[in-house]
């Protein structure tokens, strides 16, 4: 709730960057209407090796292509291209917006504490790295890897009583999660419960689809389960002749505590048992976590499908055109549940006292 003293209608943008060991932050703080709406970090993938001028001229490049920019934007770095940024910027927006890259007085103090804050998150992030990438060399040791696993893809299923079943695959390197591969299937042609089928399904889909389109393969898989899930993983690999990529399946241990995992790997068939303290142990718990929290939440997506969509169908007097007609008009499942009788009965084909009936069954 800070108030930023440049007068109450004050729409600023400060984007400060800041850059260490090759890597690069930019925080931007938001102004709007004299107040400070929040600041978030950016932390550009492409921008090792590049000067800041460049680093910043790239950023404000995309950072403002989908999004109108303020009145006025402050900066730390001014890139080569500033009177074509204003005037892009200027067109886009509709008004007249500067771009200053050298402050005075208050903005000057306002654009050093968002240079801080980009050195403070960049210093964090580069200590998180560091600890991202021991933990994979310890996951090297503790595996007897010939090398440190680059990429580590991790399985999860996720179902209710057999119904609704999800799988789920994350991805993580020595940066953390790579969220843009991630991926979901939901999965059909299964008994219920069959937990050995629905990894068998959801690993073959993955790599058929892998291979297909030349993609990147890991250098290390897990799945979450036991013997019978690692032996359906070695099979389906030995199908698409990935039998080389290191496999280990973690099972919850006797306490069912977390870090007390057994960890069991092929070539050869062991079990081992790093415990709470192996820095490899912290990094499998939060990858396996990842897959369950992944998996968990396209699950209950599916479920909350399925059960709007049952219940829709079992109202007297909405056939297929009515439910048709609904989820169209309200994009879907969660805006007609969210609908009022007044907006129900808006929907052509949709009476008062159908939308009452609607209205009560969902609620």
């Amino acid at each position: 709730a800070q108030q930023f003293v440049a007068g109450r209608q004050a729409d600023i943008d400060f984007v400060a960057l800041a850059q260490e060991q090759g890597a690069s932050c930019v925080q931007v703080v938001s102004i709007r209407g004299g107040r400070n709406l929040g600041q978030r970090s950016y932390f550009p993938s492409q921008a090792e090796g590049r000067e800041a001028p460049e680093v910043m001229e790239a950023f404000l490049g995309q950072y403002y292509q989908q999004r109108l920019p303020p009145a006025q934007v402050v900066i730390s770095q001014a890139p080569q291209g500033l009177p074509l940024f204003e005037a892009a910027f200027s067109e886009q927006s509709g008004r007249r917006v500067a771009i200053q890259a050298h402050p005075r007085g208050e903005r000057r103090k306002m654009l050093g504490l968002a240079a801080g804050n980009a050195r403070q998150a960049l210093h964090m992030r580069l200590a998180s790295k560091a600890n991202m990438a021991a933990q994979f060399e310890a996951l090297q040791t503790v595996l007897n890897l010939d090398e440190t696993p680059g990429t580590v893809e991790c399985f999860d299923i996720s179902h209710t009583a057999g119904n609704q079943t999800v799988g789920a695959c994350v991805v993580f390197d020595d940066n953390g999660p790579v969220k843009s591969r991630y991926r979901r299937y939901n999965l059909k042609g299964i008994e219920p419960g069959d937990d050995y089928a629905a990894m068998r399904q959801v690993l073959s889909r993955r790599y058929a689809r892998v291979q297909a389109e030349e993609g990147t393969l890991p250098d290390l898989i897990m799945v979450d389960g036991g013997k019978g899930q690692l032996s359906q993983a070695e099979e389906v690999l030995a199908e698409h002749s990935l039998a080389g990529i290191p496999l280990v399946a973690v099972a919850k241990g006797r306490a069912r505590r977390a870090g007390e995992e057994e960890w069991i790997t092929t070539s050869p068939r062991r079990a081992l048992h790093p415990g709470p303290e192996s820095p490899a142990s912290h990094l499998v718990q939060q990858i396996r976590d990842e897959a369950h929290r992944f998996a968990i939440t396209g699950h209950r997506g599916r479920r909350q499908k399925a059960a709007t969509k049952s219940t829709l169908e079992r109202i007297p007097g909405i056939g297929p055109r009515r439910r048709r007609a609904l989820l169209n008009h309200f994009g879907g499942l969660q805006g007609v549940n969210k609908a009022g009788i007044e907006e129900l009965s808006s929907v052509p084909g949709i009476s008062r006292v159908l939308a009452t009936e609607i209205f009560r069954a969902l609620h």
